[in-house]
């Protein structure tokens, strides 16, 4: 059922919280939609809001998936408090809006966060330490991973000696490009790179700490960072199932593709349909909607402890 008065949100059956596939309030227009997050240009600050929109192979899909905007934004809370003493983050506030945003307050709820307006840098921070993805395709391709020479006769999902820094470019549409640390250099400047670099293999170590223990193996993450009077600052998401891969520690079995904490549902489902990977998305069935928001809200009660309130 689709209720377009606040906020174009529909209500799932399953759940009392609100499902939300974008916003859309009266006299308010964001100054940006991503495939995820709505963003609410304030002056020096923003409202970003993570909808429940899932995208796969770079297309929006038209089911929303229930949650998990709220998962995204509240894990995110949770690294950026845990994590905080290796950097600062640019969140404000993630339960009082400003006006006119606080009379949308119960469609915002959980899935917002105020924040300061940084200048994001230009280049993914990106922090890896096991061969999978994009990583895995360049390494069979020439035994490297963004410059970096690894050993031979490494597997698919094989932990790396050590966990490196390969940075990505920024891609409008499709994927972003892996490029070398001397390329990220060359953008940023060298000192600036050097610090990114530190800060992402800092977090990434940091969070493998946490999350192994608890049974989940982070086998990367993509982290995002901006500058503001000078400093360097966290800022976007911090270590979701749509920035990392978080594999279930009790499943690991190198050599293979890992089932993972995400929108493997989703891709599993669209593989199978023979879907051409083009616009538009098909319609997701309930089950698959079911077991993508499962999924994600199992991530969070595992990191955070308890369940997605």
């Amino acid at each position: 059922m689709q209720d377009t008065s606040r906020g174009n949100r529909s209500v799932s059956a399953t759940s009392a919280a609100r499902v939300i596939r974008e916003t859309n309030f009266p006299g308010l227009a964001p100054a940006a939609r991503g495939k995820v997050r709505d963003i609410y240009d304030l002056g020096d600050r923003l409202l970003i809001v993570a909808t429940d929109r899932l995208s796969a192979f770079d297309v929006v899909m038209p089911t929303p998936i229930p949650d998990k905007g709220r998962v995204l934004t509240q894990l995110s809370l949770f690294w950026f408090n845990l994590l905080r003493d290796v950097i600062p983050h640019h969140v404000l506030n993630s339960t009082e809006f400003p006006a006119p945003f606080d009379k949308y307050k119960d469609d915002l709820a959980g899935r917002t966060m105020l924040v300061r307006k940084t200048k994001p840098l230009p280049i993914e921070c990106v922090a890896r330490g096991y061969l999978s993805g994009s990583s895995w395709k360049e390494y069979r391709a020439s035994g490297k991973i963004c410059g970096i020479s690894l050993p031979d006769g490494l597997g698919e999902s094989d932990k790396l000696p050590e966990p490196i820094f390969t940075p990505a470019t920024k891609a409008v549409t499709g994927h972003d490009e892996n490029i070398p640390f001397e390329q990220a250099a060359g953008i940023l400047g060298k000192e600036l790179a050097e610090q990114a670099r530190s800060v992402t293999l800092e977090l990434y170590r940091r969070a493998v700490a946490y999350a192994e223990p608890r049974g989940i193996l982070l086998a990367d993450t993509k982290f995002e960072f901006g500058l503001l009077n000078g400093q360097l600052l966290w800022i976007d998401e911090a270590l979701t199932p749509d920035s990392s891969r978080f594999w279930p520690a009790a499943q690991y079995k190198p050599g293979g593709a890992q089932p993972s904490f995400d929108k493997q549902f989703v891709r599993d489902y669209l593989e199978r349909i023979q879907w051409p990977k083009t616009p538009p998305g098909p319609d997701l069935p309930p089950d698959v909607v079911a077991a993508t928001r499962a999924k994600y809200r199992e991530a969070y009660r595992i990191l955070v402890g308890h369940e997605l309130e």
